[in-house]
Order: C-alpha cells, then sequence, then structure tokens
C-alpha cells in the first residue's frame, strides 16, 4: 500500500467516524434511545464508507 492509498483511507475513516458521530448525536437529540442512535450512527459510518469503497473501485 502506497503512502498516499494510506493517507486516502486514513481520511475516509475520519470522515466516515465524524459522520458517524453527528448522525448519532443528531439520532439522540431526537429523543431515541442510546442504542437505537448507536445503530443510526454506525450505520451512517458504514454506510460512507462503503460509499468511498465503490468510488475507489469505480475509479479503478
Amino acid at each position: 500500500m502506497t503512502l498516499m492509498q494510506t493517507l486516502s483511507l486514513l481520511l475516509a475513516l475520519s470522515a466516515a467516524l465524524n459522520i458517524g458521530f453527528t448522525a448519532g448525536l443528531v439520532a439522540r437529540r431526537s429523543s431515541v434511545s442510546i442504542p437505537q442512535a448507536i445503530l443510526c450512527g454506525a450505520g451512517a459510518a458504514a454506510t460512507s464508507m462503503g460509499i468511498y469503497f465503490a468510488a475507489v473501485d469505480a475509479y479503478k
């Protein structure tokens, strides 16, 4: 794995973490339970990583 690929993956992971955390906070503020907010955040993070990997695959 090249340095550029590693940095790109770290950037994607950072963005996914921020998206997941924000989605979880918004869900929690919308008065859902903590487990549901965690699942919402995890789903948002997984979706953003899936979109990133699909874009990388389409680029190759």
